[in-house]
């Protein structure tokens, strides 16, 4: 497998910029010419559609919760292969992880920044915010160099910088330890990207991001230095044994996408069944390699509107509704009654649904947005979804099924992440819950609906987390199409 050049942007705390930074870096080495892959640690769905725009290419998610080592390594080598460079954004503090995992590689590092820069031989250049230090920069890079030897860190970014004696102090400083700065922010000359409850706003709702992109990798390009960047993305091993070991299998079915002597997925189907997923302003939240899987197993995902399309795709025999702001757009979702009656009819038909977060709360049969308003939905769930002023949902579970649904058996658990500011409540005697969530060791209550060939929670899955549940909502999809058709 041939080498690529490689780096992440890193940071210590939340807050520094990072974002910004990564995303104006992969959009100013786009203007040199250069095809930049783009991913991001950890879960998140908005940062990686900055980072699509700016590339042309989809940006990946890197989460060793969700995915074993084995496939975070296959997913990103076979993204990259024909790419000139890779630019990976962190997540949250270079070292910030889950506290308390049994699997574990070391306490507090799994899904990290710093664990998936190790597994992967990244170098790292960390982002300092240096509005209030000078000087006292440098402990933050020194202590981050102590804490773990095995990191390949590689410079820093000063971000929001005061002016030029500010810009002075820190040169000395970190010269003076020969650490290479590549490149120094001015305080106010980057582009605000706009921000709501659940973070940035996601590309596919703005009207105009692409002038605010094209500032920022203008001005990131004029303040970094990129053939520096580019000296560091080269300096990653072409060869390197990685310091973790991958204890998450669990004797679950390794993926394998195309090559060697096994029959890949696509393979094993015969003939293509047609899938809709939503995706709009309202709906955008999906992970490409979870879709590039459901490809491999011989669906073909087709997209549809639900904010503008009045009925599903032709062909369709599987809908996959991914998370998004249906609070936002409620009055236009519940307006468009022929693609609520369309969606009726494919359940009553038994056709597969699969929604999550956003989609549940499209399913069900109202959502009350902040003003106390009540907007009819499409009433496949038999509950309500309120929106809060604070957050409800947040972190890493594991799900538990209830009963058997279109991706796992009873018992069988799913790994995910929750992160929703909405409540749910069910409005029927003997609800048919879908899981129990765990946090940790935690119990986090009961949730979602599962009845029939439909599921819907708030759990946001990755399906190659476990392709044994693809592989059952595939031959779910597949059987609706033999039986219907």
């Amino acid at each position: 497998m041939k080498n690529r050049p490689r780096l992440m942007i890193a940071a210590v705390r939340s807050g520094s910029g990072k974002t910004s930074i990564a995303t104006g870096l992969m959009g100013a080495l786009v203007r040199r010419g250069y095809r930049v892959q783009g991913f991001k640690v950890g879960p998140d769905f908005i940062d990686p559609s900055y980072h699509t725009a700016v590339t042309g290419r989809w940006s990946r998610n890197l989460d060793t919760w969700l995915l074993s080592y084995s496939r975070v390594r296959e997913f990103f080598w076979k993204a990259v292969q024909d790419a000139d460079l890779a630019v990976i954004e962190g997540v949250m503090g270079l070292f910030d992880g889950l506290r308390r995992v049994p699997d574990s590689a070391g306490a507090g590092e799994r899904a990290s920044s710093a664990e998936i820069a190790k597994l992967l031989g990244c170098p790292v250049v960390l982002v300092l915010d240096v509005h209030a230090q000078a000087r006292s920069a440098v402990v933050e890079y020194l202590g981050c160099r102590a804490l773990d030897r095995d990191l390949l860190l590689a410079g820093v970014i000063l971000n929001r910088v005061q002016g030029p004696r500010h810009l002075e102090m820190l040169l000395d400083a970190f010269r003076a330890i020969d650490i290479p700065v590549l490149g120094a922010i001015q305080a106010g000359s980057l582009p605000r990207l706009t921000e709501r409850h659940l973070g940035l706003v996601p590309v596919p709702e703005q009207r105009r991001p692409d002038d605010v992109l094209a500032g920022l990798s203008e001005a990131v390009g004029r303040q970094v230095d990129l053939d520096a960047v580019l000296r560091v993305a080269e300096s990653a091993p072409s060869r390197f044994r990685s310091v973790l070991k991958d204890r998450f299998e669990n004797g679950r079915m390794r993926l394998r996408l195309g090559g060697g002597g096994r029959k890949t997925f696509r393979q094993q189907a015969s003939g293509r069944v047609r899938i809709a997923y939503a995706w709009d302003e309202a709906f955008n939240f999906y992970y490409r390699d979870g879709l590039a899987l459901l490809e491999e197993m011989g669906l073909e995902p087709v997209p549809f509107s639900p904010l503008r399309d009045r009925a599903l795709p032709p062909e369709t025999r599987g809908v996959l509704i991914g998370g998004g702001f249906p609070e936002l757009f409620a009055e236009r979702l519940s307006a468009n009654d022929g693609m609520k009656e369309s969606l009726r009819s494919a359940h009553a038909r038994g056709m597969p649904i699969y929604a999550e977060c956003g989609g549940f709360m499209y399913l069900c049969e109202s959502l009350r947005d902040l003003e106390g308003r009540d907007h009819p939905m499409v009433g496949l769930v038999p509950g309500s979804c309120r929106m809060e002023r604070r957050l409800v949902g947040m972190g890493y579970v594991t799900a538990t099924a209830l009963s058997d649904n279109i991706l796992c058996r009873a018992g069988q658990s799913l790994r995910g992440h929750e992160f929703h500011y909405s409540t749910f409540t069910p409005q029927c005697e003997g609800f048919s819950w879908a899981f129990s969530f765990l946090k940790g060791e935690r119990d986090a209550g009961l949730n979602g609906y599962a009845s029939g060939n439909l599921l819907a929670s708030y759990l946001h899955y990755h399906f190659a987390s476990s392709p044994r549940a693809a592989a059952r909502f595939a031959a779910a999809c597949r059987a609706y199409d033999i039986r219907k058709f």
